[in-house]
């Protein structure tokens, strides 16, 4: 496919009206031990998502007879050239302007948050170490000191030494957990944009969801495999040793945490990877992945109440292997407090997941053929009265600046174009409100989906270039419009 543009003359051809649909952006994130999925995408609630309003102040100059005006019907697409989806038009000015800086394309959550204290690079993928996980060392290491303590007194406060070496020890397992789905996701083509270590585990950000539902299966799998493997190994450890030793402790230590973990997430609700395994067995039944993600989400509410109400009650009666607690005491307050954060990370995170199977659902309508304006061409020179008056007799929204040869060079910025005044606009060159066209900048027409908005991100713009395989101009893709499909597909229900 030549995307690279060319003597692109925008060719000739009827332009149909048709209703837009537009869909939305992936945003992979995730919490838990789980893998995460793009994604993509996504805003807290797309419901509450609201794209800047392109409208006009109110004491602006009317436009003048030479502007393009809309009819407030189906939007039009690129030039003279032909297509039956247009870009939604505008119902307050021919341009709807995005503003300075505005406009972008939506982008994935993790993009717009830090992941962290970076500590290396393994297989390629960064590893983030959050601020959370700090307090959780803390945590740690204080609780385990103590018991270390009652075990072995003769250690004094060495013993605190002693499991700050187990907290380090324990979350290094955890990135064993996550490097093993990050090279199962290797294995299978998917691209991994970090693993995080933080407040009660870590995540292994991929950024695709797998083609089957036996990949799918695989991938959760192997985190809770070598989360036993470690158990196993750590219990082969713990026969070579003195277990009322130091090594013996920590060995102990480990092999339990690591069966813990391994249970925790084997658990059957998202965003457990046993959740991601209940999705893939719904998937590979009923042959539709939004059944098994709707199954797993709410099976992983039903786990977050479960966690809520079970956990401090199994403490109490002593289930746990703890003496069984008759009055409400500080251990108390303390479970019931660990309950409801383990109950609200796994809420949250089933949520999560059922906004983003509703987001890769709708993504495929999200296309660049649909969402194109028209546009015409001009050259640098052309007054921008003049250049409004051919846009308007097109019925087009856009204003490509071509050479001497039809060669597009730069795209007139809908924000410059409200920017200048009615009576400067018959002495203003369109060349002078224009960006210039980088690689990046010009996309093909045919881009659809995750594809599209990887694009656009690769290369931040207002505006891009649309062209056809052969290198025709088709017409001018506003990312303005972009983030406006993307709130209205995301408010639309499955």
């Amino acid at each position: 496919m030549d995307v690279s543009g060319g003597r692109g003359q925008p060719r000739p051809g009827n332009d149909e009206s048709a209703e837009h649909t537009g869909p939305e952006a992936p945003a992979p994130g995730g919490t838990g031990d789980a893998p995460t999925t793009p994604s993509a995408p996504t805003p807290a609630d797309a419901k509450d998502a609201r794209p800047e309003s392109p409208t006009p102040a109110a004491d602006a100059p009317a436009p003048e007879s030479g502007t393009p005006q809309d009819s407030g019907a189906a939007p039009d697409h690129a030039a003279p050239a032909h297509g039956r989806d247009r870009a939604p038009e505008h119902p307050d000015h021919p341009f709807a302007h995005s503003g300075s800086g505005k406009g972008q394309p939506p982008q994935r959550p993790e993009e717009r948050r830090r992941g962290g204290l970076l500590m290396g690079r393994p297989f390629g993928v960064p590893v983030y170490v959050a601020p959370s996980w700090f307090l959780v060392a803390i945590l740690i290491t204080w609780v385990f000191g103590g018991q270390i303590d009652r075990v072995l007194p003769e250690l004094g406060a060495a013993s605190y030494l002693v499991s700050l070496f187990f907290a380090v020890a324990f979350y290094a397992s955890v990135l064993v957990h996550e490097l093993a789905h990050t090279l199962a996701a290797l294995r299978f083509k998917l691209p991994v944009r970090r693993i995080q270590l933080q407040f009660f585990g870590g995540v292994s950000e991929i950024e695709k969801e797998a083609e089957t539902p036996g990949r799918e299966f695989v991938l959760a799998f192997v985190g809770p495999l070598l989360s036993l493997v470690l158990a196993g190994l750590f219990y082969l450890g713990l026969l070579a040793v003195d277990p009322g030793s130091v090594p013996g402790v920590l060995l102990a230590g480990l092999m339990v945490s690591n069966l813990i973990v391994a249970a925790f997430n084997l658990l059957p609700g998202l965003p457990l990877d046993g959740g991601r395994m209940l999705r893939a067995v719904v998937w590979a039944i009923t042959g539709k992945p939004m059944t098994g993600t709707v199954a797993a989400a709410w099976v992983g509410r039903a786990l977050a109440v479960c966690v809520l109400i079970g956990l401090p009650l199994l403490t109490q009666s002593g289930a746990l292997g703890s003496d069984a607690v008759d009055n409400v005491g500080m251990d108390t307050v303390l479970d019931a407090l660990l309950a409801a954060i383990l109950a609200a990370i796994i809420w949250t995170g089933a949520g999560n997941s059922l906004r983003m199977a509703r987001l890769r659902e709708h993504l495929p309508e999200l296309r660049a053929r649909t969402l194109t304006r028209r546009a015409v061409p001009v050259e640098s020179d052309t007054p921008l009265s003049e250049a409004l008056r051919r846009a308007n007799a097109a019925g087009a929204r856009a204003l490509v600046v071509v050479d001497a040869d039809g060669v597009p060079v730069s795209l007139v910025r809908e924000a410059a174009i409200v920017g200048v005044p009615e009576h400067r606009r018959p002495w203003v060159p369109v060349g002078t409100l224009a960006q210039d066209i980088t690689d990046g900048m010009r996309v093909s027409a045919e881009l659809a989906g995750e594809e599209m908005l990887d694009a656009l991100r690769a290369t931040p713009a207002t505006e891009y270039l649309v062209v056809e395989e052969t290198g025709e101009i088709y017409g001018v893709l506003s990312a303005a419009d972009v983030e406006r499909a993307f709130v209205k597909a995301m408010a639309r229900p499955s």
